[in-house]
């Protein structure tokens, strides 16, 4: 069950002190933090809130780095579940010819401000049912999308390339339990060899794999609640209220300890339609 995720964000955890986080010459304590964490926007794929909040998480390879490599030489490029279009912007110059897909009708606004004047086409439209031609694309990019085998085999000219980095079904799972809520996925539902056995069986030939699990840390209780905001899929049912009972007692933890760790499951994938 594929789904979106930020990477960690590898700044500095900052103080925190007994009676809560420690910003500039105040403390906030619990219910400023939950409250900064309600009334900060989601729109977009931008988790440049989180900054200073969390640290970790990263992956020993670099999806960016790859992707710019690989447009570099593309002719017809396509991101697949672009969010507020923030990655991709940030690998300009692009290809004049790129294309941008989004499902999210919010998300679809922000991305069409951003990377509209960069020459990118915006579309609305599923991960599920790509709204383009045969043989439209020489390069799919997805990062944290929607991924269906099929339709990228479907999109793909011949010799195409499919560069995803995806987030595991094993992500995060220590938050589920701190906050009594179900995982939200079985643990071997979505990991590197279920996508490898499923674009091996759409036609392509994978020419690299990687998968990690990396530590993520929360360093005050606003991250987390943002966090479960931003992507609801993780405790599908979440509530600030309904579940402060053990988010009080998860601030607690992350007040004494200095942070909350998780780990973040990532897994890369580069494959060309044979």
């Amino acid at each position: 069950m594929p789904s979106r995720y930020p990477d960690g964000d590898p700044a500095g955890k900052g103080a925190v002190i007994a009676a809560g986080r420690h910003y500039g010459d105040r403390v906030t304590g619990y219910e400023d933090l939950v409250e900064q964490a309600v009334r900060a926007s989601v729109r977009g794929w931008d988790f440049a809130w989180l900054r200073g909040r969390t640290s970790g998480g990263t992956p020993s390879w670099s999806y960016t780095a790859r992707a710019s490599a690989l447009l570099a030489s593309a002719r017809r490029p396509l991101d697949v579940d672009t969010g507020g279009g923030e990655v991709l912007a940030s690998l300009a110059p692009l290809p004049p010819r790129t294309v941008a897909l989004e499902g999210w009708p919010p998300n679809l606004v922000v991305a069409a401000r951003r990377l509209g004047p960069l020459g990118v086409a915006v579309l609305g439209g599923s991960a599920e049912l790509l709204p383009a031609r045969d043989a439209a694309f020489d390069l799919v990019l997805n990062r944290h999308g929607g991924l269906d085998a099929a339709e990228v085999a479907r999109v793909l000219e011949p010799g195409g390339r499919l560069l995803t980095q995806q987030v595991g079904s094993r992500n995060d799972l220590e938050l589920n339990a701190a906050l009594c809520a179900p995982p939200a996925a079985t643990a071997d539902g979505w990991t590197l060899d279920v996508a490898v056995r499923r674009l091996r069986r759409a036609g392509l030939r994978i020419a690299d794999a990687r998968e990690e699990m990396t530590e993520y840390v929360f360093h005050d209780i606003g991250a987390v609640v943002f966090h479960l905001r931003a992507v609801p899929w993780q405790i599908r049912d979440f509530d600030h209220e309904r579940h402060a009972g053990p988010l009080r007692a998860l601030h607690e933890r992350i007040t004494s300890d200095g942070g909350f760790p998780v780990r973040n499951h990532r897994f890369l994938v580069e494959a060309v339609l044979a």
